[in-house]
């Protein structure tokens, strides 16, 4: 008789290496309810591959993959870090993938965040919102919600769309700035010449 592992399927399915890498960190942590526990982790591993100290010898080609394991499997033992994301990072250094962490962990944080329900949502105006019109689109865009779900809302400020918006929310996107629509007349005319 053959023994199979369950794999728990994330919410959302998350493309590209960096989301392999976080979808099977995010079974693995659901097997053993420790998935608040692995995103706070996560967050502590980001911080630490900051330091100027660490991030020299895991993004340095020229030291070996052995003293990368090492040197990351001693830190993070000295955080107290669970075995789940020392086994994790463990991995991606042996697969020689510790330059890339930072793409996993968003990649798991995107995942964690369609756990709770909540969905991403970026706007970018040419200028900042104020209060009255950030609330009128909060509640706009709360219409496209499905029961249960949470608006997790993130603004940009990008000039060079000269006015209007640009609208992500889920997998959806709508371009609605100056810059695009001046773009569709320009190509329109030009095709028309």
């Amino acid at each position: 008789m053959c023994a199979f592992v369950l794999f728990l399927k994330p919410p959302i399915q998350v493309y590209g290496m960096e989301g392999r890498y976080a979808t099977a960190l995010y079974s693995a942590a659901s097997k053993q309810k420790k998935l608040d526990q692995v995103e706070k982790e996560l967050s502590r591993v980001s911080t630490l591959l900051k330091d100027p100290k660490l991030s020299s010898v895991v993004l340095n080609p020229h030291i070996k993959s052995v003293i990368k394991q090492k040197t990351v499997n001693d830190i993070l033992v000295k955080e107290k870090l669970s075995q789940i994301t020392i086994n994790f990072m463990k991995v991606l250094a042996e697969n020689g993938r510790l330059q890339r962490t930072p793409d996993v962990i968003s990649a798991f944080g995107k995942i964690m965040s369609a756990y709770r329900g909540e969905v991403l949502c970026s706007i970018t105006t040419a200028n900042p919102l104020d209060q009255a019109s950030l609330t009128e689109l909060k509640t706009a865009l709360g219409g496209f919600l499905a029961k249960g779900e949470v608006l997790k809302l993130e603004t940009r400020t990008d000039p060079s769309i000269l006015g209007g918006m640009i609208v992500s929310i889920g997998d959806k996107y709508v371009d609605m700035s100056t810059k695009s629509k001046i773009q569709k007349l320009t190509r329109i005319m030009k095709d028309t010449a």
